[in-house]
């Protein structure tokens, strides 16, 4: 458990990860992100907490398996990516769709 500067968690989260699967668990107040693929549990507990100032309950992270995309006769293979659901305490809330 190492402690993380400001510079290094804000460069944890990638993004947001926004499917039909992922906004329907929004109503359990879990939240799903592209993370970086070294990082573990308690270093996007760490980031979550400090970019959007809540408090995390949960932590599930998952590597997600190579895919192979082919265009006309190129094979290539896409990147990959760990996946961290991150479920908040019942309070607490992020706002991913902003009202403008």
């Amino acid at each position: 458990m190492t402690k993380l500067s400001n510079r290094q968690l804000i460069d944890v989260i990638k993004k947001p990860i926004i499917t039909d699967k992922t906004t329907k668990i929004l109503e359990n107040n879990q939240y799903c992100f592209a993370v970086d693929r070294y990082a573990d549990k308690y270093e996007i507990k760490q980031a979550v907490e400090y970019i959007f100032n809540v408090q995390v309950k949960k932590i599930n992270t998952l590597n997600l398996p190579i895919k192979t995309k082919t265009i006309g006769r190129f094979v290539g293979k896409k990147t990959r990516y760990k996946k961290a659901i991150v479920t908040l305490i019942e309070q607490d809330s992020i706002n991913l769709f902003p009202e403008n």
